[in-house]
């Protein structure tokens, strides 16, 4: 009953830590980086099909529309089961036992062990492997598709390294400055936590401008949002501004 009432009952405090986490869990759900790599993801695949040239990617048939939202509806799913499992076996575990102070994946795993047993810190290994073999490479290549087309470099992982060095370059670069966090003694989870408190705040004006586009009819043409979408992205932009400008006033006042 607890775990339902917690999930069904939210609770509000204007406390920076409590809007700070607020404002992480957004960012990692709407992230800014989503807006780069799934965008240029998409380009890619469409160049894979033969269609090199921009008006040949201009506009969808309804079959593509249906594909990509049927995508993205269950990876949406998905991902929101793991974030609740995560919170869920978080909240009972480690937050039931009082160890509330993790610093470093080896912490979380010293802390489960007398809570879970020695298959918690195996579990808990594999899954960390594998979330870093999935967000690395994404984290990376977002970041390099956004850095290029700021400065209009050629970019694509379809593309050699002779035919996009400077797009290579930034994720060698980003992947080099997250292998030196380890070596600085700049504690991991801190970083994760500033990095989504980060993309949470950025988030904000860039749902704004993506609700703005979509509903564009110069730039979408027939293919502009329709109420549902502009209700439920409206108030999702709504609630990630609120969130990040309490973050910003709480924090000055507190």
């Amino acid at each position: 009953m607890g775990v339902l009432a917690g999930t069904l009952v939210p609770t509000i405090r204007l406390e920076p830590k409590y809007i700070g986490i607020l404002v992480a869990l957004l960012g990692t759900t709407i992230s800014p980086y989503l807006f780069f790599w799934q965008a240029s993801e998409e380009v890619e695949e469409q160049i894979s099909m033969g269609r090199r040239e921009l008006t040949q990617r201009e506009g969808a048939s309804p079959l593509e529309l249906k594909y990509a939202f049927w995508d993205t509806m269950a990876g949406m799913g998905f991902a929101e089961v793991v974030a609740f499992s995560i919170i869920l076996a978080t909240g009972a575990t480690l937050f039931a036992a009082g160890k509330t102070d993790i610093a470093s994946a080896t912490d979380t795993a010293q802390a489960l062990r007398p809570l879970a047993g020695d298959a918690s810190a195996l579990l808990l290994a594999v899954g960390l492997i594998g979330a870093g073999v999935l967000a690395v490479p994404i984290l990376t290549g977002s970041a390099a598709y956004g850095v290029s087309e700021a400065f209009g470099w050629r970019s694509g992982l379809d593309r050699k390294l002779k035919g996009a060095p400077q797009f290579y370059l930034v994720i060698i670069a980003a992947t080099l400055v997250g292998m030196g966090i380890n070596f600085f003694g700049i504690n991991p989870i801190t970083a994760l936590v500033l990095s989504a408190v980060l993309n949470g705040v950025i988030a904000a004006p860039l749902l704004i401008l993506v609700m703005l586009v979509s509903n564009d009819r110069s730039a979408m043409g027939e293919r502009t949002n329709g109420l549902l979408l502009n209700v439920v992205g409206w108030a999702t932009a709504i609630v990630m501004c609120v969130a990040a400008v309490a973050l910003i006033v709480t924090t000055i006042l507190d």
